[in-house]
């Protein structure tokens, strides 16, 4: 089995995140019929990687395919569960939503999805990580500790700015939310009072038409 030293980590995870960013951007522009930058950040990086954890996931058996199969498909099940209910009760938005598809929980993850994480871990393990992993165990050590140095210092001040903008978001979300709240009061007591005008203007009308009924009888009685 092979292991992998501090910088050559961080190298995959800004390598297997970048390559997360272009599948996820791609699939959701063409979806949209719109450029989308389908990443938290700013940068051409998708900070929470399935990928990296099918790989962390599988290392101890990743010449079992069965098990690379099972695992991959539990560690990024498990990701994908509690990274949807992180982002959504930080920043009140969904980045996915399975509550389409059959035996789903709350949205979140669902049988279909994880069994594409399954392959997808067969897929990573067998094909796709192998010229990478030569790619970059070919980086001398010290080339490597500079990259994965400047990267990480790179993605730390993105993640910082977006993640503020982020709460900023949120804090408009919530105004929106508490504003259509108090509109909503304000339509529910304009309905209110505009029912309440009817029933007096109906009073009214009976009232005067019982009046003109009582004047107009009392002038008959004296012809």
């Amino acid at each position: 089995m092979q292991e992998y030293d501090l910088s050559q980590w961080v190298l995959f995870f800004f390598l297997y995140s970048f390559l997360g960013w272009i599948w996820e951007s791609c699939y959701v522009s063409i979806k949209e019929k719109k450029l989308v930058n389908r990443g938290f950040v700013t940068g051409p990086v998708c900070t929470i990687s399935g990928a990296m954890v099918v790989l962390i996931v599988t290392i101890p058996v990743r010449d079992n395919i069965l098990l690379v199969f099972l695992m991959g498909m539990i560690g990024a099940t498990i990701l994908e569960y509690f990274t949807g209910i992180t982002m959504e009760r930080l920043f009140h938005v969904r980045y996915w939503d399975y509550r389409n598809l059959k035996f789903n929980v709350r949205g979140y993850i669902c049988p279909l999805a994880s069994l594409c994480w399954g392959a997808f871990s067969i897929l990573m393990v067998k094909v796709v990580h192998i010229p990478f992993e030569h790619m970059v165990l070919l980086i001398p050590v010290t080339i490597a500790d500079i990259l994965a140095f400047v990267l990480t210092i790179a993605a730390a001040v993105d993640f910082t700015q977006s993640f503020n903008e982020a709460m900023d978001m949120k804090r408009i979300l919530v105004q929106l939310e508490a504003s259509k709240e108090q509109i909503q009061k304000m339509q529910e007591r304009l309905k209110d009072a505009s029912e309440e005008m009817q029933d007096r203007l109906k009073d009214a009308s009976e009232g005067v038409q019982e009046r003109l009924k009582r004047a107009s009888e009392g002038v008959q009685e004296r012809l």
